[in-house]
């Protein structure tokens, strides 16, 4: 995807990268009717699927949603990209484009991307752009020098929001536990090895994380349009192009 500065449907700027990833948050909430009826069947039917394996382990239906994460990631930009040019998505546009939202670079989207600690500010060179070799390497230094810190950062916050909104869900437990049950409760829930407690945090840590996804995905992808206004000066492009029109 060739992105043309002239199609998009939000003002450019050079912005503080903080303020690029709250633009970001604004683009879900503007199109969250997009945003979830494209992501959501292909996480709930992957979700489902990562709980079925709670018979092999009770860790594994966790381990396997988080380690997907990158793919999912896939489907959330191929719909911001397309809302920052004004258009909704439905699930039949993700389904024509599967083979190249979904089997795209699929050994480094589960491998090498699954710990890139900027993995949604540099998503788009791979996605979007296309690079490809050194190509892709220049251009992600490019795009990274003198921003790892501002990437990294974003990229802790949403690690610890997520990791707080997890206890807190599985709080509620404790909340609503009748009164002097609480030890057994956390008991049962740090030590037991049943599998209604394996679906049980699996459950609450899909729920998480199909909540902060796409705000993740949104704030690394404006982060990246703003780090483009920087090199490329596309709010002055945009502009002259619709000041000409």
């Amino acid at each position: 995807m060739n992105m043309q500065v002239d199609g998009l449907a939000i003002a450019l700027r050079p912005r503080p990268m903080a303020e690029a990833a709250d633009l970001g948050v604004q683009l879900v909430r503007n199109h969250a009717r997009s945003v979830w009826r494209t992501f959501l069947p292909v996480y709930v039917v992957t979700v489902l699927l990562a709980l079925c394996t709670f018979e092999i382990a009770g860790w594994l239906p966790s381990l396997l949603i988080f380690w997907l994460k990158p793919w999912f990631d896939r489907s959330l930009l191929f719909v911001h990209s397309r809302a920052v040019f004004g258009q909704e998505t439905r699930w039949a546009d993700l389904w024509h484009n599967r083979r190249a939202v979904w089997g795209g670079q699929l050994l480094r989207t589960l491998v090498w991307r699954r710990f890139s600690p900027w993995r949604s500010f540099t998503q788009a060179i791979e996605q979007l752009e296309g690079q490809r070799g050194s190509a892709r390497r220049k251009r992600r230094t490019q795009l990274l020098r003198g921003r790892r810190g501002a990437a990294t950062g974003m990229q802790l916050v949403f690690a610890n929001v997520e990791m707080s909104l997890d206890i807190c869900l599985l709080s509620l437990l404790f909340w609503f536990a009748p009164e002097g049950s609480v030890r057994d409760l956390f008991g049962w829930l740090t030590q037991s090895d049943s599998s209604l407690q394996s679906l049980l945090t699996a459950g609450a840590y899909a729920l998480v994380v199909g909540v902060l996804e796409p705000f993740y995905v949104a704030a690394g992808f404006a982060m990246y349009l703003n780090r483009r206004v920087e090199l490329e000066a596309w709010d002055i492009e945009q502009e002259f192009r619709r000041g000409f029109r």
